[in-house]
């Protein structure tokens, strides 16, 4: 931190009543004038003192104007605002005096602006001072100092709601540092925006309905930084402007995710021009809606700024594979994205859809939206709708059976383990009815050859027994597909076949059906806690021996009429 927290020191001397909030703008004129004349002589040690005087009484007037916001002390908000209003000033016509002396100024700026920033976000006129004080310090001091500076501001700690606004005051300042740094723009943008996310993150999160709009207020601030990072872009070439143009893209699906994670209604409204506003970052950084698709711009991205180094940077971006998603999804919900993607999203649509690897990346990917609990309901519906339209009507299974999905095995799993908890948690019936649609279409355009393993492993990781009970249903109608396609093979073949065996599937289904009836942990099945699991093994059983009943009638009747042929 450029400087220590004198708040709690300066509460102490200076108690958060009438009669001292009375005393601070003389205490600070004092303050101001003793930095002034200690400059003006070029002692240090007074200036450093006077500096950390000025900085005091200023933390000392925004916990009385908290406390008072909070009615904690009884205080009165409008006279506290007033206050912290008439210190701003008086720090605004200090710097801003013709005859200021620069060591001051930056001696200030090395103080103030965690101070200055929570006096802003009280009421009335002191936002737009505050930012007045701040906008002074960066355009008359040192950018890569001032970067510093408020990269450590943003990074102290503030309790939130109550100062979300001071964030939003030190990132519009941050934003106009950027577009002043002349060289190393990499290496800046790789302090900034740990510093940026993390304030991001925690806001998000912890702010509620009634800070919606200040929330608001930090994406657009947001928007902000990624406006400074592609002027930045702009002015590069080669290496470089391809590395930043990946941080930029990385950083734009960042606050898609984050945006889409809040659930307060003021940024639910405007959700929508958010995603657009990083969309459009996103087309300047290269990305595609093929790409955000599949998510191999993400990986591509990602890759291209793998060091060992930048590991940690990397972790900043953890959200960037389910922004890729929610991209896509967002033109599905929000008119000014719906406009603005249009035809560009249909024909990469078309192009996944005519790809059968390509079907299965977008497929999988939903996984990222559909299985984490921070996301509405709202979206999730429409990821539903997405993975529907993917997915198509055209059954794909002969092109699947000749291609290895041994390496897409895991993901397909992880990916109807999602569509599983839409379909058991949501809070519709239609939106269930959906999820469980999408279940059974994915499963179907697994190879036949391997869908057994991924039904099987399901049932073995069912928390539910009505889930099971639906699994299990799922093998019946699989048994069910396999038998019709037997019986079609015979009368093809013109019955000169042997059946004396199950098809494959329901000798692999008793599997199942002895899991359930015969628990691994021993003893009979828990009643009535899984009935619904157990009454849909011993359906699938009843199933399977009428299947064997019916193969074994047929065979008997056919080396019947075999030796009745021979005979004569």
């Amino acid at each position: 931190m450029a400087a220590g927290d004198p708040s709690a020191a300066a509460t102490s001397d200076a108690p958060a009543t009438s009669s001292s909030a009375a005393s601070y703008p003389d205490r600070l004129r004092g303050a101001l004038a003793a930095l002034s004349q200690a400059c003006d002589s070029g002692v240090s040690d007074a200036s450093e003192a006077a500096t950390f005087t000025v900085s005091d009484v200023l933390a000392a007037a925004a916990a009385m104007s908290t406390e008072a916001d909070d009615g904690s002390d009884g205080g009165d908000v409008s006279a506290a605002a007033s206050v912290s209003e008439e210190l701003l000033r008086e720090v605004h016509d200090f710097l801003s005096c013709p005859s200021a002396n620069q060591m001051a100024t930056d001696a200030l700026s090395l103080v103030l602006l965690i101070p200055v920033a929570k006096l802003g976000a009280q009421t009335g006129g002191c936002g737009d001072i505050a930012a007045a004080i701040l906008k002074f310090f960066v355009t008359n001091c040192s950018p890569r100092d001032m970067l510093s500076i408020l990269c450590e501001a943003l990074d102290a700690p503030m309790e939130l709601p109550n100062f979300s606004s001071s964030f939003v005051l030190l990132l519009n300042a941050l934003a106009e540092v950027l577009t002043l740094i002349q060289r190393r723009h990499i290496e800046q943008v790789l302090v900034v925006l740990p510093a940026v996310l993390k304030v991001m993150c925690a806001t998000v999160s912890e702010c509620d309905e009634e800070h919606g709009k200040a929330v608001v207020d930090l994406f657009n601030a947001a928007h902000g930084i990624g406006n400074a990072i592609q002027e930045m872009c702009t002015a590069m070439v080669n290496k470089n402007k391809e590395d930043l143009c990946a941080i930029l893209g990385l950083y734009s699906l960042q606050n898609i995710a984050l945006v889409s994670r809040s659930r307060q209604q003021d940024i639910l409204c405007v959700c929508g021009s958010v995603v657009l506003q990083h969309f459009r970052f996103l087309k300047f950084s290269g990305f595609t809606y093929v790409g955000l698709l599949t998510g191999s711009d993400v990986t591509a991205a990602t890759n291209k700024l793998y060091k060992e180094d930048d590991a940690d940077f990397l972790e900043w971006f953890s959200f960037a594979m389910d922004g890729a998603m929610l991209t896509v999804v967002s033109a599905y919900m929000y008119d000014d994205m719906s406009k603005y993607a249009g035809e560009e999203l249909e024909l990469a649509l078309k192009e996944v859809q005519g790809n059968h690897m390509k079907k299965w990346e977008a497929i999988n990917m939903l996984k990222y939206v559909l299985s984490s609990i921070n996301y509405p309901w709202i979206i999730k519906s429409q990821g539903i709708n997405l993975l529907l339209s993917l997915a198509g009507e055209n059954h794909v299974q002969e092109i699947n059976n000749h291609v290895d999905f041994s390496s897409y095995a895991p993901r397909i799993f992880a990916t109807l383990k999602a569509i599983e908890s839409v379909m058991m948690a949501a809070p519709e019936a239609l939106m269930r009815k959906k999820a469980f649609a999408a279940l059974k279409k994915v499963i179907s355009m697994v190879p036949s050859s391997q869908r057994f393993d991924i039904l099987q492993a399901l049932v073995n990781n069912s928390m539910s027994s009505s889930l099971t009970a639906i699994l299990l249903d799922l093998v019946r109608e699989e048994i069910l597909r396999e038998t019709r396609q037997a019986e079609n093979d015979r009368v093809e073949s013109d019955g000169f076949q042997d059946h004396g065996e199950l098809p494959a599937w329901a000798s692999h289904a008793l599997e199942l059906v002895e899991l359930i009836l015969r628990p691994p942990q021993g003893g009979p099945p828990c009643l009535p806690d899984h009935g619904d699991q157990v009454i849909s093994a011993l359906n699938l059983l009843r199933f399977i021996l009428i299947i064997d009943s019916r193969d074994q009638e047929y065979c008997s009747r056919k080396r019947l009429c075999t030796r009745c042929t021979r005979s004569g």
